[in-house]
């Protein structure tokens, strides 16, 4: 292999492409939900369960791979590969065979689980890289995330392909993404050698009051995240409903949700890291928590106004509420055993994506019983526990720091 592809800005963009091409696979099946509700006749709340199996999918995987340490003592980059076919495998097979929602929903349900082997060990393998300069390294890697996660959005916006097709090139992107993992990407030279079993290292996550703090932190942040991206479609479908009665066009609505989670997003992952090298981690973390936060009291406010004055609102939106996720990663290695990086940052999220099954799924009853207001209003709760959590864990770690 070339010197060049073991640099660590090499391997930034290596590790970053990868999670761009295959996390697409995550939600793929939510962006045709509409044209699948049509030719299934399936209720909106029975398309939920799409997304809701990837959740459910990924907290089991990642409980799997925390309790067999399977990102610390196996080559990253062969684990990330592999579990990077099987998300592609799983979607491929809904494309090819499946016409009904009960084997479509099993097998989103092993989309989820392989992607567990894909997003943390994105992150493991990327502090393997970079100890100065890792909360940026680590924003890169999450704004590859939003990208990948927002693909099918933009891909049903753009491109008039049916939803067999739009799955069916989300496959092939995360298979090319496995190719690249398993040929070029390389753990760095931070990489530990793999520790010893130690199912029991996950308790101490929430034991020592710096671990706990950056948990608690990223739970509040997951409270709000996977909720907002699986619904600002529909939210802002609805707003327009609300306005003119007249509902937008697929593209508007394809291409908005691109921007506000993909391109949005991923500046605000870069912007977050980038400060938090510079300012503190904790600390940005719980201005972004604030921020993202009042995004949502803002976003109630504005239902139903014109696009004009709503747009904004969620490009804002769509910058705080994921600006401060691969802070709580860095933060985590920052305070655990560095032998165990990967199990702690397994652990973190899967309880974080546990949390979003229950916000995901609430949201659309809570729309039912009281509106669009009061449920986005609501997601305000997670981030601004959250802010308290980063808070408190910025004084531990100056407190820590040496004079």
């Amino acid at each position: 292999m070339a010197a060049a592809t073991t640099t660590p800005g090499r391997q930034l963009g290596l590790i970053a492409g990868v999670q761009v091409l295959v996390l697409g696979c995550w939600f793929a099946a939510s962006a045709v939900a509409p044209a699948l509700r049509e030719e299934w006749d399936v209720t909106t709340l029975e398309a939920t369960l799409l997304t809701v199996a990837v959740q459910l999918g990924f907290v089991v995987g990642a409980v799997a791979s925390a309790a067999t340490n399977l990102a610390d003592r196996f080559p990253a980059h062969r684990v990330l590969g592999a579990s990077a076919l099987l998300a592609a495998a799983t979607t491929a097979g809904i494309a090819l065979f499946v016409d009904g929602l009960t084997w479509a929903v099993a097998l989103r349900f092993g989309t989820g689980m392989a992607l567990a082997g894909v997003y943390p060990v994105g992150m493991k393998l990327m502090t393997s890289w970079f100890d100065r300069g890792r909360g940026f390294a680590l924003g890169v890697l999450v704004g590859a995330l939003t990208l990948g996660s927002a693909l099918p959005q933009l891909v049903t916006g753009v491109v008039a392909l049916p939803w067999r097709g739009v799955l069916g090139v989300s496959a092939g992107l995360a298979t090319l993404g496995a190719v690249v993992a398993l040929a070029q990407v390389r753990p760095g030279p931070l990489a530990r050698p793999a520790p010893p079993l130690a199912p029991a290292f996950v308790l101490t996550l929430f034991r020592e009051r710096g671990p706990l703090l950056a948990n608690l932190g990223y739970f509040g942040h997951m409270w709000e995240l996977y909720a907002m991206w699986t619904w600002v479609p529909a939210f802002l479908t609805a707003s327009v409903v609300a306005r003119s009665g007249v509902a937008p066009g697929r593209t508007v609505v394809g291409v908005t949700a691109f921007v506000v989670i993909g391109v949005a997003g991923a500046f605000g992952c870069l912007a977050g890291g980038r400060l938090g090298d510079r300012l503190g981690r904790a600390r940005v973390a719980g201005w972004a928590m604030r921020a993202s936060a009042t995004c949502c009291i803002l976003a109630a406010l504005v239902f139903g106004a014109p696009l004009w004055l709503v747009v904004p609102v969620l490009l804002a939106w769509g910058v705080t509420v994921i600006a401060d996720s691969g802070l709580f990663s860095s933060c985590v290695a920052d305070v655990v055993d560095p032998r165990y990086v990967g199990t702690a940052l397994t652990t973190q999220t899967a309880i974080g994506f546990l949390l979003t099954v229950l916000t995901i799924n609430a949201v659309p009853v809570v729309v039912d019983l009281v509106g669009w207001r009061v449920a986005v209003a609501l997601l305000a709760v997670g981030p601004v526990a959250g802010a308290v959590a980063m808070a408190r864990l910025d004084i531990l770690l100056r407190d820590r720091a040496p004079a």
